[in-house]
């Protein structure tokens, strides 16, 4: 399996794509976040990881003064351009942990789907420094999943990945795991390690459907798929249309989206 900065790296390459087919988030998400911390015109916030900005706009709209932190050079120009009449909204182009921010200045610091890709002991520390009292810290992400309305989709899908990922990156075969709450639990209570309080989780869910084209153009936004070299990528991808068309045509994801909120006293 390729390193950290390596899959990281590769979202930029497949920014209209990735802008295209990644999805949103929910509604109740963003209520959930603004129940928990007021934001308006008055806040200063920052958001680690932006992508194209599937999670930005929501927050945008409160119309409070948002830093972007985001290492693609390709995702910073879409942003810049897609948010354009924002007046508060700001690009900082490179790594979050690198990235020089004011200590004690913002009232969110908030990141969706990547902040993962910082390391903990790098990351949690940051937030809580740049963070004012009473500031919150709000990471979410959606977890996608075949859902089991087919399962003999559901397995062959499996069985190619076995034949193709598993085999390409050297890893064991094993059925992709549904997102739990005990796992949510689990990334709700690492800020505590680093000071915060006031710590919760919440799950929200939905369900998405793709025709087979679609389904593998989403596949093809996902880094460790990017990273996989293009002549055993493209089999993987056809084998995996192809089971989708003769099982009707389209599949069915079910999404997890897990919020979990922190605060900096």
């Amino acid at each position: 399996m390729k390193n950290r900065d390596e899959l990281g790296s590769t979202f930029d390459t497949a920014v209209s794509l990735y802008d295209r087919m990644r999805p949103g988030y929910v509604d109740e998400l963003y209520k959930t976040i603004f129940e928990y911390i007021n934001i308006d015109e008055n806040s200063r916030v920052v958001e680690v990881g932006s992508g194209s900005g599937q999670a930005t706009l929501p927050v945008l709209k409160t119309g409070c003064a948002l830093t972007a932190v985001e290492y693609g050079e390709n995702f910073s120009l879409l942003l810049k351009e897609k948010f354009k009449e924002y007046k508060g909204f700001n690009i900082v182009t490179g790594k979050f942990e690198d990235a020089e921010l004011e200590n004690d200045a913002y009232d969110l610091v908030f990141s969706a789907t990547a902040f993962h890709w910082v390391p903990e002991e790098i990351g949690y520390p940051k937030v809580f420094s740049i963070l004012k009292k009473g500031g919150a810290f709000a990471r979410f992400a959606n977890r996608p999943h075949i859902s089991d309305k087919d399962p003999e989709l559901a397995r062959e899908i499996d069985e190619i990945y076995n034949g193709r990922y598993n085999k390409y990156y050297g890893v064991k075969s094993a059925a992709k795991p549904w997102f739990s709450e005990e796992k949510a639990k689990e990334i709700a209570d690492i800020p505590a390690k680093y000071g915060f309080t006031d710590i919760r989780y919440s799950l929200f869910y939905r369900e998405r459907v793709f025709t087979a084209n679609e389904y593998v153009q989403l596949l093809g936004t996902y880094s460790d798929h990017i990273a996989i070299e293009e002549s055993v990528r493209k089999v993987f991808f056809a084998e995996i249309e192809d089971a989708i068309n003769r099982h009707g045509g389209t599949i069915t994801i079910r999404d997890t989206l897990d919020l979990e909120l922190a605060r900096k006293q």
